[in-house]
């Protein structure tokens, strides 16, 4: 369909927000016009037996999912299954519409290969995106729906905030996610405690049968991401997504001040959390690994440690949607290699 690596130079000097305005653009008319996709996605689509898995009560026809803040309204469904994904996580989206924080708010690390944002979950609120997956839904891959609280909500509603969301949503997502680890809603991070996730989850679980999950972030301890996660399955959490985008701004050269880093210079601290998650609660829950995934080899240190499903965001600004293909074909050969037929073996390989 395209050579990337000749468009990204061109790409690459628009504005970071600008070059995702014009991508989500491009991808759109995949719903409208599905012709034009047609033979990307017969060529990167991977669908092999040894990636298939059940999970959520889907079919995941492979285990690389696009992280939530690419398509944070659901328009773009048809062209991210075109690009290659196995599954899409909309949002992070909010019970009222809201603009997000102040432009700029996303910035390249070109040399680190990764991204700071600080968008504040700019998106068109329940009521719209609601209308758009209940138009689509169920979809051919399938759907996370990401959900976060309003800026304006003061910490003592925002229980109120993701019920609101999961009440409204459930029907037409195949899992859920809770995001209160983001870092750019201010005092978000405030609510990765005990008292709220139980609070939380014991009033979301009484609202619906679908998976709901619990994404953190990479700025704690090892013990405090462990027990704060363990205490989430206990009360109730379908699973774990690990991880959101740090703060920890001396990772690259020449930072913002503001927001969360993500790419490259997350991979080894997002491996760190999520791998202590993993030593404790795999095989008790479902495990989400995201942060820096940009190769297949990345990608199957995940699933070994005990991912379920990987997902990527900065990776394909950087290297195109070809890595998609790449990390799922990769996949194929490192599951063949080790002697599995099938990535549900491969599963936690190096928990036992």
């Amino acid at each position: 369909m395209f050579d990337y690596e000749s468009l990204k130079p061109w790409l690459f000097k628009l504005q970071p927000e600008s070059a995702h305005t014009l991508a989500a653009a491009v991808l759109r008319t995949a719903g409208f016009c599905p012709p034009l996709f047609n033979g990307w996605m017969a060529k990167h689509f991977v669908s092999h037996p040894s990636l298939s898995q059940e999970l959520f009560g889907r079919t995941f026809l492979n285990p690389v999912g696009l992280a939530a803040g690419f398509d944070k309204n659901a328009t773009m469904f048809h062209g991210i299954m075109a690009l290659g994904f196995g599954f899409n996580e909309i949002g992070t989206l909010t019970p009222k519409p809201q603009e997000g924080n102040p432009r700029p708010r996303l910035w390249r690390h070109i040399e680190e290969e990764s991204l700071q944002n600080a968008m504040g979950f700019n998106n068109d609120g329940l009521f719209r995106i609601s209308h758009r997956l209940k138009n689509i839904y169920p979809f051919s891959t399938p759907i996370g729906v990401n959900i976060g609280k309003n800026k304006t909500t003061t910490d003592a509603n925002a229980i109120k905030d993701y019920t609101t969301l999961i009440k409204a949503l459930h029907p037409y997502a195949d899992y859920m996610v809770i995001n209160i680890s983001s870092p750019n809603t201010p005092g978000l991070r405030d609510l990765q405690n005990e008292a709220f996730i139980t609070q939380l989850f014991n009033e979301a679980k009484a609202l619906t049968t679908k998976p709901i999950l619990l994404k953190i972030a990479p700025d704690m301890s090892e013990d405090q991401a462990v027990a704060l996660c363990a205490h989430a399955v206990e009360s109730g959490a379908d699973g774990i997504i690990a991880t959101n985008t740090t703060v920890d701004y001396s990772l690259v050269s020449d930072p913002e001040e503001m927001g969360g880093l993500s790419g490259e210079v997350l991979r080894e601290r997002s491996f760190y959390i999520f791998d202590a998650i993993a030593r404790e609660l795999f095989g008790k829950t479902t495990l989400i690994s995201v942060g820096g995934i940009n190769s297949p080899e990345e990608a199957y240190r995940r699933i070994r440690a005990g991912a379920s499903l990987v997902q990527l965001y900065t990776s394909l600004i950087f290297k195109g949607p070809e890595v998609i293909e790449e990390i799922n074909s990769g996949l194929i050969d490192l599951i063949a290699s080790d002697g599995f037929t099938s990535i549900t073996v491969a599963i936690g390989a190096d928990r036992r």
